[in-house]
């Protein structure tokens, strides 16, 4: 097995441009964002790499828009949906041959399962779910910050031998790329010399469930609530406002331990980290982790009865209520006001 490259010998910055249904995932305009930082920074390329069935010209497009200056361009037909194997065996190759400084993958199932197994082939390390990454400004390292011990502190982690770095990011963190229209990339076709017998894993059928909720990484409106919500059933509520606001539902991690809401809808630094136009907390006191993973949204309403509770410091708009008399308020003058 090949041993990664020393710092003196990289170059350039990667992002892994995760495809969902054929469509670059949303993550990706976050990593370019954030790829373009650190490769100015750095005085490097900003590059992305692409796998996928067949050379899809619209996506280079997309990806030289938000940002790329080099596009990794690997088309198979073994390549047409994620398989651990498949996707790993290109990867592996590609770093040890172009040797990069930095490789950067969305924090979501599939940057999960592929990032650390190409970390194991190349001998680096890896930092799992980033929330900031910089460079430091003497050595020229990457620092990778985490949550760390449930969300109590906050780890800044270096690699400093041995490369690429490598970092998984959280959805959701980081701001994303502006997308350049006519901004143009080098294209770098490559041919994996794949084999069927290298996957171990074959695709039978692909079920798609419908849901009913908006991601909460991408929801404009979020209605949280929290232990002070008093029960489950405190959520339909929380629901009908939601629905009203074109928005969606989201939860403390209290009240998702206390089995009142499923995990998927935690907020936090031990959920999703969201950023949405408006976030309203409905019965949320606003613990440290909770506050790390929703203070990034552009308007805050807090509703407690709780006048001390910490998440009005954060909030941009505070009722000191009980939320079971303030949101049919809300809702009676929202029909009011639209009607």
């Amino acid at each position: 097995m090949s041993v990664s490259q020393s710092a003196s010998s990289s170059q350039n910055v990667w992002v892994f441009a995760e495809l969902r249904d054929g469509v670059l995932a949303p993550v990706v305009m976050e990593l370019l964002g954030e790829g373009r930082k650190l490769a100015d920074t750095l005085g490097h390329k900003l590059c992305a790499v692409l796998l996928t069935g067949s050379s899809d010209s619209r996506l280079h497009s997309q990806l030289a828009g938000y940002g790329a200056d080099r596009i990794y361009s690997a088309a198979h037909p073994l390549l047409a949906h994620y398989t651990t194997d498949g996707f790993a065996a290109v990867l592996t190759e590609l770093i040890l041959q172009e040797s990069p400084e930095i490789v950067l993958f969305g924090a979501t199932h599939v940057g999960r399962d592929l990032a650390p197994r190409i970390a194991a082939r190349v001998n680096t390390g890896l930092t799992a779910d980033c929330t900031s990454l910089d460079i430091d400004p003497e050595t020229g390292n990457l620092r990778q910050t985490r949550p760390a011990f449930g969300g109590n502190l906050m780890a800044t982690i270096l690699c400093p031998v041995r490369r690429p770095q490598m970092s998984t990011v959280r959805p959701g963190v980081m701001d994303k790329a502006v997308f350049l229209e006519g901004r143009s990339a080098e294209i770098i076709p490559i041919c994996p010399a794949l084999k069927e017998e290298q996957i171990r894993t074959q695709l039978i059928q692909a079920v798609s469930e419908t849901l009913h909720q908006v991601s909460l990484s991408e929801a404009r409106v979020i209605v949280s609530g929290g232990l002070g919500l008093g029960g489950p059933e405190g959520y339909e509520l929380l629901k009908k406002l939601a629905g009203r606001l074109g928005g969606t539902i989201g939860a403390s991690r209290a009240a998702v331990d206390a089995g009142w809401i499923d995990p998927t809808r935690q907020v936090g630094q031990t959920g999703t980290t969201v950023k949405p136009d408006v976030y309203i907390a409905c019965g949320i006191s606003g613990a440290i982790q909770h506050l790390a993973g929703m203070k990034g949204s552009k308007i805050i309403i807090a509703i407690n009865t709780n006048r001390e509770a910490p998440i009005f410091e954060v909030a941009d708009y505070g009722l000191v209520g009980d939320y079971k008399e303030v949101i049919p308020a809300i809702l009676e003058r929202l029909e009011r006001t639209i009607s």
